[in-house]
Parts: structure tokens; C-alpha cells; sequence
């Protein structure tokens, strides 16, 4: 059974709802930007995307989320599920990721990407983490306080070519509104970045990529 920062069950009905699109929208104006971003790419975007001002494409259909749901074998967490549904996929989010994966490419950590998994278990960060420390999130986290127990039961919705960093989702441990715990994992971290969401992770990834963050 997966756990929940307030010891308490996740709701049936879920009512969540993140701007996606205007966060989205913000991010290809200034990824697209020559001045700003770009340059950064290793390669230009393609004409289409410059000329639509947006790096992903249709949003996921309800059957489309619905077979995820069935192959997985889990109900989506909301702000995962609302980014699927504004944009099924989408390309760099910042120089580290390359892309998020489609609902049809999403899927179990452990299978798509097993070595990761092996790699980052056989590295020695404590699994016995206390719940004091194992759940703060923001400044005064510690990227070293994961529990690798974890690994391997997270859903992998990322793919950078030839590289360990990704964006992990924990069904593990989930907040009473049903988002699941998100994980930047990478490969200049002892351990990972954890958030209370995907949206948390999203947020946090946008001003890391604006530069805000000191």
C-alpha cells in the first residue's frame, strides 16, 4: 500500500487543476527566443515547432490515458494527468532532459530503463531514511535522504539519449490529493530531488531554466 506524508487515504473524487498550458506556453516562448535560449540546444528546433511557438503537440485523448491507466495498472496522479491532456509529450524541458515521453512511451522504471535502477541501488544511499527526514522537500532537502527501495515501483516519464538523468513518479507515497511524489534523478546528485508532485517538479525545473534560482 502506498503512503502518504499525513498518514491519511487519497480521495476518490480529484478535482486538482494546474495552468499547464499557460506554463507550457511561457516555456516554448522562451526556449524558442534566439536571444534568450536557444543557442543552448545543441541543434535548432524543427521549422514546425518554431513556427507553431510550441514544443509539444495534442494533448493526450481520454482513451489514450485510459490505456495508460490499464497497462499500468494504477490511477495517474492529477497533475501528471493534466500535463498529458495539454500536451501528449514534450521536448526538452530544460539542457538535462531531452524530453517527456508520450502516454504510449511512459511506463515502470524497471523496464524501461533497468540500469539506472541497478546502478542507483548498488550506490549505498540509505534506504532506512526516518519519515523526519525522508519527507522535507525544498531548501532543506537533502538529495543523499532517498530510499532506493523505490526504484524500481516508479513510473518513468522521460528520456535524455545516453544519459541517467529523469523524471521519476513515486506511487509509493502520495499526498492526500493524489498526486504522487516526483523525482528529478541525475547524474551529478548523490541521490535525487524530490517534490511533493509532478507540478512541484515542473515549477522548480521552469525557474531553474529561467536561471532564477541562485
Amino acid at each position: 500500500m502506498p503512503v502518504t506524508e499525513m498518514d491519511e487515504p487519497a480521495p476518490a473524487t480529484r478535482s486538482a487543476v494546474h495552468p499547464w498550458r499557460d506554463l507550457l506556453q511561457r516555456w516554448s516562448d522562451e526556449w524558442l527566443d534566439p536571444v534568450l535560449h536557444e543557442q543552448e540546444r545543441h541543434e535548432p528546433f524543427p521549422d514546425e515547432v518554431r513556427a507553431a511557438r510550441w514544443l509539444g503537440g495534442p494533448g493526450a485523448t481520454p482513451q489514450e490515458l485510459a490505456r495508460l491507466e490499464e497497462r499500468l495498472g494504477v490511477e495517474l496522479p492529477p497533475s501528471y494527468r493534466e500535463v498529458l491532456r495539454t500536451s501528449d509529450g514534450w521536448l526538452d524541458t530544460t539542457t538535462g532532459i531531452a524530453r517527456l515521453l508520450p502516454a504510449r512511451e511512459a511506463g515502470w522504471a524497471r523496464d524501461l530503463d533497468p540500469e539506472v535502477i541497478e546502478g542507483r541501488a548498488g550506490d549505498g544511499e540509505p534506504d532506512d531514511v526516518p519519515d523526519e527526514e525522508y519527507f522535507v522537500y525544498g531548501d532543506e532537502q537533502k538529495s543523499w535522504a532517498i530510499r532506493t527501495g523505490y526504484l524500481s515501483g516508479m513510473l518513468k516519464i522521460s528520456h535524455t539519449p545516453g544519459a541517467g538523468d529523469a523524471y521519476l513518479l513515486n506511487p509509493q507515497v502520495v499526498t492526500p490529493d493524489g498526486e504522487w511524489e516526483a523525482w528529478y534523478l541525475a547524474h551529478w546528485l548523490p541521490g535525487a530531488v524530490r517534490y511533493r508532485s509532478f507540478w512541484d517538479l515542473m515549477n522548480d525545473e521552469y525557474r531553474s531554466f529561467r536561471g532564477d534560482q541562485e
